[in-house]
């Protein structure tokens, strides 16, 4: 019962100023199955080198949902710079049926100017990388093979992130889902060679542009970001008790909202962002409370003797799902914010704990205990099967992307705890092990 009921932390907190990145992206399982897809360096009309490798980071988005294999630069049967210098035969040949191609220049004002296009290799390989349609009753060239041609400014420090913005716009094109790429990720250091041992840090998803948000000679746990990514709620022990904060992390102004006796913790916003979902322990065993921001007003979810924790909303706002041991051991249930009525979802495993629905309601993942350890998996909320996600020993604390294709989660590695990510199909795997420190507690962020 200790694993999976939250602990008490304490923390004195400082702002900080930007921190240089320390996780870096290590791929542990690639994917064999994905789609293969062509990211031709982006050409650099500048002197020197690119202040950014555009094409890398593309790449890399798209390689990480699980859903494409983009070819290696040096497997490419050509690097063409424009749409017309393509060889679509070549191409299809490695089988890849689309091409994104860019270029990146400095304007005068010191700006950088971005050009690319994501292109249909077998329309183009069909129609001779000319197509032709009707328009006025007359026969015309068209460019249906051109899915995208777009043209964009942004300042030096922004290339990065535009960069994923292409990756969500190229992602979203070829499978009619939403990317995430261009997201951020908040996440506890624990740090033994610091004077404030206890960091709680955001970045983008991938690791890059870190930044030092709050630091502590005592514990910190369980950040949550809010719907606009502007806040985070976290647990602190800064009066000798738990206690709940909300920060805003665009200025560094923050509120205590929950003090009660014991346990206060587990703090998760409401999808409109107007409530607070926390778990408290001032009648005695853990339950769900959810707080209303504006007036304070409590209201009290669960009841009973059983220790009820890890609430978790439904994208409706209407339920909830929650931690129970009410069953003998921890298992996951489903509780009607109306009516108060609750159901039992997770049956499979000695254990089901930490767990969160995907944006769209179909999933649940969680934490699953079996045989192997702990590891982290997916229920279809549907049909009730269970798939095994990860395959380490002992894997905790999920968050799942806002568009529900990616799973972030804390994993322990040689010893030492680190963030690792695996697609929600099970696919692709990796890891962000951090150059000092444990990294534990990850929290993804909202679309930005």
């Amino acid at each position: 019962m200790k694993r999976w009921i939250l602990g008490l932390c304490a923390a004195l907190l400082t702002m900080s100023q930007l921190a240089h990145a320390e996780l870096e992206l290590v791929i542990t399982e690639g994917v064999d199955s994905a789609r293969p897809i062509g990211i031709i360096p982006f050409q650099w009309e500048g002197g020197g080198a690119a202040p950014v490798d555009m094409a890398s980071v593309i790449a890399s988005d798209l390689r990480r949902s699980g859903k494409f294999s983009p070819v290696a630069p040096n497997a490419m049967p050509q690097t063409p710079t424009s749409e017309a210098d393509i060889n679509y035969a070549a191409w299809t040949a490695l089988g890849v049926d689309a091409l994104v191609t860019g270029s990146v220049s400095k304007n005068a004002d010191g700006n950088y100017v971005i050009n690319y296009q994501l292109i249909d290799v077998v329309r183009g390989q069909l129609t001779n990388g000319e197509s032709r349609g009707l328009e006025d009753g007359k026969l015309v060239q068209t460019s249906d093979h051109v899915l995208l041609n777009n043209r964009a400014t942004v300042r030096t420090n922004r290339l990065r992130q535009y960069a994923h913005r292409i990756s969500d716009v190229v992602y979203e094109k070829l499978t009619g889902e939403k990317g995430a790429f261009l997201t951020r990720i908040s996440y506890v250091v624990i740090d033994d060679n610091s004077d404030y041992p206890y960091q709680l840090r955001i970045a983008d998803y991938d690791g890059y542009n870190e930044q030092l948000v709050l630091k502590s000679k005592q514990p910190l746990m369980s950040p949550s970001w809010s719907p606009d990514g502007n806040k985070l709620a976290y647990v602190s022990f800064e009066n000798q008790q738990s206690q709940i904060f909300i920060m805003d992390i665009t200025n560094g102004t923050r509120e205590m909202v929950a003090s009660f006796p014991r346990h206060n913790g587990s703090p998760r916003f409401s999808p409109d962002g107007k409530k607070l979902a926390m778990v408290l322990s001032k009648s005695g065993s853990l339950q769900v409370y959810v707080m209303d921001l504006q007036t304070k007003a409590m209201k009290q979810v669960t009841d009973g003797r059983a220790n009820n924790t890890e609430a978790f909303w439904d994208p409706s706002g209407q339920s909830m799902i929650f931690t129970s041991d009410r069953g003998g051991k921890p298992q996951i249930y489903r509780v009607n914010l109306a009516d108060g009525s609750t159901e039992r979802l997770t049956w499979q495993g000695s254990q089901n704990l930490g767990g969160q629905l995907t944006p769209d309601g179909r999933y649940l993942v969680m934490v699953n205990r079996s045989d192997s350890g702990y590891n982290i998996a997916k229920q279809d909320l549907k049909t009730g099967a269970v798939q095994i996600l990860t395959k380490t020993f002992l894997d905790e604390s999920p968050s799942i992307a806002p568009n529900g294709g990616m799973v972030i989660y804390s994993s322990v590695n040689n010893k030492s705890n680190e963030l690792s990510l695996v697609s929600i199909d099970g696919r692709f795997k990796a890891r962000l092990p951090a150059t000092s420190g444990r990294v534990r507690a990850p929290s993804w962020g909202p679309f930005l």
